[in-house]
């Protein structure tokens, strides 16, 4: 029993249904239990509350690999702690953060990597070349990988980007199928396995985002960027 995060996904559940839609494809593709790695692409600071939804009505408790700067607020350190995600300190190197994901994969739980590493810096928000961390989880742990993609969140919290709020802007996901790569099994030392692990990844979640534009009201539109001025 997790107090903290049963009562923040309560919070937050009646947040994002009042104030949003949302519609989801392919949830079937989130093993219901067991031991799984959730990719998902990265348009703007909102989208993680959207994928985290996403992931919760596949029945799983998402535990995200999140930057270490969002400890530094007492509150969000409090919520985070408590609903057990892990803390990332982008740049340092250190491999604790891959330690505790890799015991999260080893208790069967659904551990959530944004390849990307940070919201796209490109000027369509489609996925940047993935780093290679999650394609270093998959092969050490053997754990599958299921990549996803959050279209609408863009509109929301976006860096450097003109947002604002719309009432009830449709926000979709899509789920692709589980990914393994055993061929490569014991090979997650070697930066040429990863590095091709990781682009077939990145590939898959852009053509789920690439579909997500063909069916978006919006379809690929995205905020303008701010006046650097």
């Amino acid at each position: 029993m997790e107090p903290v995060y049963v009562m923040t996904r309560i919070a937050v559940v009646v947040v994002l249904r009042l104030f949003y839609r949302f519609r989801f494809t392919g949830l079937r593709n989130i093993p219901r239990s067991g031991p799984v790695i959730v990719v998902p692409n990265h348009t703007s600071n909102f989208d993680p509350l959207c994928t985290a939804y996403l992931v919760d009505q596949a029945g799983r408790r998402p535990r995200f690999l999140a930057k270490a700067s969002l400890w530094k607020n007492r509150f969000l350190r409090f919520v985070l702690t408590g609903a057990r995600q892990i803390p990332v300190e982008r740049g340092s190197g250190d491999v604790a953060p891959l330690d505790a994901a890799e015991a999260a994969i080893a208790r069967g739980e659904a551990v959530v990597i944004y390849a990307e590493g940070t919201v796209t810096t490109n000027l369509d928000l489609t996925p940047m070349r993935g780093k290679t961390g999650a394609a270093r989880l998959a092969l050490k742990t053997g754990a599958p990988v299921v990549p996803a993609a959050i279209w609408g969140a863009q509109w929301m919290l976006g860096k450097k980007r003109e947002w604002r709020y719309a009432g009830h802007r449709l926000i979709m996901g899509a789920v692709g199928e589980p990914m393994r790569f055993d061929e490569f099994e014991g090979r997650q030392d070697e930066p040429e396995v990863r590095r091709e692990v990781t682009d077939r990844i990145m590939a898959e979640i852009d053509r789920l985002v690439r579909e997500l534009h063909k069916v978006h009201p919006d379809g690929g539109a995205v905020p303008a960027l701010k006046d650097a001025s």
